[in-house]
Formats: structure tokens, sequence, C-alpha cells
């Protein structure tokens, strides 16, 4: 059985996977990065020391499962495609990806973090067809609040095209500082939606928008003032969600009104959240990944190295 390698670093997570197209099938090994407790997320330097020693043990897992051949091997290189983008922590994925690759004498192939995340997303909603067709993708993450139109690519496998960003704040972010604000673990999305689901209370709150943009700082700012007040935690916890999605439904109705009606697809960790799920689906012809394809994963990566080696015909 044929398999392609797929390895990203992120800010957030160490993560593995093999997608084997005849199956169908994604193997993955994933490891959130130890967070000191009280944290809001790890220095640069410590990221790389803990993907140097989480990464090898990941692959190991992997390989105890595999028991195929690996064709080609990708590797998260930058955060997103636009020159300058760069992060240290990438290179801890770089070299060990380089370094397999070449054991192998297997191709190896570069993306962006940002591309393996719409990738996984498709593959998971079973969506892959879209890469042949032009389609709206929001990415938001941690460290990315953005929505592009994508466009099919012979070279690159798809374009990415910025329509909306967040000027400030981005969504992850909003929520992992709401979080520590309520006593939540980082990251804290997880535990967020949990509690904003106990609250009896529902938010209809009004964004913060200049042109299809969004300001998201505004969002701390409310639920301190919601906690001095007296308000519940679940209440307050369920005003950051709403908000989030109050944002993200802006931007979504101004790039229709712009760009014209294309289907919408949602990736990134923060759009594991059910709540924020189930209201736009209700407004969108959206397509969701399962959370353990939303959240930082390399099933995007292998999925994307496994196209770009068989449109070279290896």
């Amino acid at each position: 059985m044929d398999g392609y390698l797929g390895i990203d670093t992120s800010n957030y997570t160490t993560s593995t996977a093999v997608y084997c197209p005849e199956e169908g099938s994604v193997l993955q090994r994933k490891r959130l990065l130890p967070v000191p407790e009280g944290s809001l997320g790890l220095r640069q330097s410590d990221a790389v020391f803990h993907h140097t020693v989480q990464l090898p043990a990941l692959l190991e897992e992997l390989a105890g499962e595999f028991a195929g051949k690996i064709r080609a091997v990708g590797v998260a290189a930058a955060p997103r495609d636009e020159k300058g983008s760069y992060m240290p922590c990438f290179l801890a994925g770089i070299a060990t990806a380089r370094a397999v690759a070449a054991f192998l004498k297997a191709p190896l192939y570069t993306f962006s973090h940002q591309s393996g995340h719409i990738a996984a997303a498709l593959y998971s909603a079973q969506k892959l067809a879209y890469i042949e067709r032009s389609f709206y993708a929001f990415h938001v993450s941690g460290g990315t609040t953005e929505a592009l139109l994508v466009s099919p690519d012979a070279t690159h496998i798809f374009q990415k095209t910025l329509l909306a960003h967040s000027l400030d704040l981005k969504a992850g972010q909003a929520v992992d500082r709401v979080g520590k604000l309520l006593g939540l673990p980082f990251p804290a999305g997880a535990e967020l939606e949990k509690l904003a689901q106990k609250s009896q209370r529902h938010f209809q709150p009004k964004p913060t928008m200049k042109g299809a943009d969004c300001c998201l700082s505004g969002i701390q700012n409310q639920c301190e003032k919601l906690l001095r007040e007296g308000a519940p935690r679940e209440e307050v916890a369920r005003f950051c969600i709403d908000s989030v999605g109050a944002a993200l439904d802006e931007m979504a109705q101004r790039m229709l009104q712009s760009h014209g009606s294309y289907p919408f697809v949602f990736a990134g960790g923060v759009m594991s959240n059910g709540i924020l799920r189930e209201q736009l689906l209700q407004k969108y012809d959206a397509s969701f990944a399962e959370p353990s394809f939303s959240c930082d994963n390399a099933a995007g990566i292998a999925v994307l190295t496994a196209i770009q080696n068989q449109r070279e015909g290896c």
C-alpha cells in the first residue's frame, strides 16, 4: 500500500500523518506542545525544542502502524504562502522531513500551514473535488483569522486570495484570553465550548467591522465587563463564542456581496466549535472538518503531497 507522509510543526502541535489515496484513509499521530499553567502559548525557541523532542516519537508510532511504502514526503514550511511568512517552529519539521525524504530517496514537497488546514478540511468533509473549483475558505485559529477565495492552480494545486481578516486579535487569541479570565486551561477552545453550552442565554452582538475586515479585541473587554457585573461564567463563555460567530457571519455576508456566490469551507482549530458550526450551517452552503482535522494536524499536508506527487506522474 502506497502512502504519503505529512509533517507539521506549528506553534501549538507536533503533527504527523500518512495519507493512503487508494483507501482514502489517513493515519495520524499528533501531540500538543506542553504549555506552562497560566500561560497563553510558548516562545518560539521553546516550541522548536519541544518539536525536536516529540517528532521522532510520533514518527516511530506512525511507522509502527503503517506497513506500506512512503512515496513522497510533505512538510509545512511556513504559516502562509505569502513572501516573508516565517516562524522558527516550522524549522523542526523541515529538518526532519528533509532527512526522511533523503533516506527514503523520496520526493520532498513544501506547503504552507494554512494550505494544510484547508486541505485537511476538504478531506474530512469529503470535498476534495473542490480542488478543481473555486470556493471561500475561512482559516480561523490562534494565529490566523482570514477569509480567502481559493481557486484551482495547475502548479500549486490551489491559489489563495485574501478577501478579509482580523485587524487585531485573532479569534483563537480572543478565545484563549477569555478562557484564561474564566480559569480554563490553554488552549481554551474545547473547555470554553463546554461551559458555553450550559448558558441559558444567547447573545446577538454587533461585530466591529472595517469593510469586510473585523476587529476582535473588544470581545475580551466586553467579557471582562460582564464578569465585573457578576454575569455567570457560562454566559461570559457564550458571549465570547457568539461574538466570534457574529464577526465571521458578517465577513461572509460582505464577501458574498462583493465577490459572488461560492461554497464555504471552514478550517482551523476555532472552527471545531460546535456552536459556531451550527450557527453558520443555518445560513451558508458550508463544509466543516471534524474536530481532529480542524485543530492543527498534518493530514492536509499529506493529502497535498499525494496530489502534487501524482500530478507530476511520480
